[in-house]
């Protein structure tokens, strides 16, 4: 795969079941992968602590977009609140339930996103996080 524009190339892995996790991680270290981008299905939430070991375990700085995989040990989450999404999705229910046609409500996008950075993580891959991105995010895990 060719360099982008920033002398950065990128990779894709898929991995739809847990199994594929490993896999992928192992390809990850043969391909000698400097960090890893992941997004966020129900699979890899409900993996995000095995997702998270294996980041610091290979020494590959980890970004995901739900805060529950910084909670989990990941370096950075950046995305949108789970949360306020539930509490958003329970407002609909509630119309809907009190007659309201799914139809005729709004389409909602997320209003709230965190910046959640592990420094326990950073700290086990030798990393610092810049003052300037430490004052941006909404948590900090020590």
């Amino acid at each position: 795969m060719r360099p982008g524009h920033w002398g950065v190339r990128l990779q894709t892995l898929s991995a739809r079941e847990p199994s594929e996790i490993d896999r992928s991680f192992a390809t990850m270290t043969t391909e000698r992968a400097g960090a890893v981008i992941v997004l966020s299905d129900t699979v890899l939430l409900d993996h995000r602590t095995r997702i998270a070991d294996h980041g610091v375990r290979r020494r590959l700085p980890t970004v995901f977009g739900l805060s529950e995989f910084a909670d989990a040990g990941g370096l950075v989450a950046y995305g949108p609140s789970l949360a306020e999404g539930y509490r958003r999705a329970a407002t609909y229910v509630d119309k809907i339930l009190k007659g309201a046609k799914p139809a005729d409500l709004p389409i909602a996008q997320p209003t709230t996103f965190e910046l959640v950075i592990n420094l326990k993580t950073a700290k086990a891959l030798g990393l610092t996080i810049p003052q300037t991105v430490l004052q941006r995010a909404e948590r900090i895990i020590q």
